[in-house]
């Protein structure tokens, strides 16, 4: 086959996809997965094509070309765990991972995986992965039903962000039998930076900063999820856990109280009843007050006084007050 012609089947392969593997190009052309190895290493060396990854797992794409790359599963017979090994030999820039962030990478990426193909009813699933000098990233696209519609749906809750938010709390699943509900949350724990973004809502999370947000987005089909880390990232998932874990049992929680409320005030009693709900399913509660300008006394004898002394064998612990939300709780607590 003349070089013009193997170039030409390079230009249908890119095409096709953003890079391609030595094997595909040699099936292609008709040739040895050898003489395919030489003519690409020669298209490399002019400039033509460039190399990323090793060994086996070695792809080649346009140079210059953008580190990212996505592709469509149907979810009918999916195993997460087959895919990201497949992603590991296809998506060059994964093999920057460190042994401790590949860890944390498997763990997320497993889990939200697999939450797109058991919850959501989409049809199919769409990865992405992208790459950048401080992080790597991956998300997770489905068209399902959306994740806090369903959660919204199988708690009987009057809207989406009241299911955010007992998502935010951990131990939320609508399908017990099967799942502990502890995904979402540690997922979000382990990310350098973490959202969703399903059924006009966005829930960002910021763990370099100690942020969570919620803000209004387009509303869309199904749920997009994002996991960004360093791919230097020191953190093994053990030390990570090890915050909300007791004698490996998640028993610790940590809520960001402004994600209950759409402001910086928390003053009616039905606001901390709200917050309140299901950490009786948790020993220690850490209330972070971060964002928040002010609390009022119904919000403060309701948590602290009301729901606390109904469940005496919960520590619940505010963390981050300023100094006018500080006086109404130590008030609240008599001290």
């Amino acid at each position: 086959m003349l070089k013009h012609e193997q170039e030409k089947i390079v230009k249908e392969l890119l095409d096709e996809n953003e890079s391609f593997r030595t094997s595909e190009f040699a099936e292609r052309a008709g040739i040895t997965r050898q003489a395919a190895h030489r003519r690409l290493r020669a298209l490399v060396a002019t400039g033509k094509l460039e190399r990323v990854g090793k060994g086996r797992g070695a792809r080649y794409r346009r140079v210059g070309a953008a580190d990212r790359f996505s592709a469509t599963f149907p979810v009918s017979g999916l195993a997460e765990d087959r895919v990201w090994t497949e992603s590991l030999e296809r998506v060059g820039f994964l093999s920057r991972l460190a042994p401790n962030a590949r860890k944390v990478f498997t763990y997320a990426f497993t889990e939200l995986l697999n939450n797109a193909i058991e919850h959501s009813g989409s049809e199919s699933v769409t990865v992405r992965f992208e790459s950048c000098p401080s992080e790597i990233a991956f998300e997770i696209d489905d068209l399902g039903v959306g994740i806090f519609e369903r959660v919204r749906e199988a708690f009987a809750l009057p809207n989406r962000l009241e299911a955010l938010q007992e998502l935010s709390k951990g131990r939320v699943t609508t399908r017990p039998r099967e799942h502990t509900g502890e995904g979402i949350f540690f997922t979000s724990k382990v990310a350098d930076r973490f959202e969703i973004d399903s059924g006009g809502l966005c829930w960002l999370v910021d763990n370099l900063r100690g942020e969570m947000t919620v803000r209004e987005s387009p509303d869309r089909q199904g749920t997009r999820v994002r996991f960004a880390a360093s791919p230097d990232k020191p953190d093994s998932l053990q030390d990570l856990f090890s915050a909300y874990t007791e004698e490996l049992e998640f028993s610790r929680t940590r809520i960001a109280v402004r994600l209950f409320e759409i402001g910086t005030e928390f003053v009616s009693r039905s606001e901390a009843k709200r917050l309140v709900t299901r950490l009786e399913a948790f020993r220690d509660v850490v209330l972070d007050f971060t964002g928040v300008e002010m609390v009022g006394q119904g919000f403060v004898d309701e948590v602290f006084r009301v729901w606390a002394g109904r469940h005496p064998q919960i520590r619940i612990t505010p963390a981050n007050m300023n100094p006018a939300v500080e006086f109404m709780v130590r008030r609240g607590l008599g001290r």
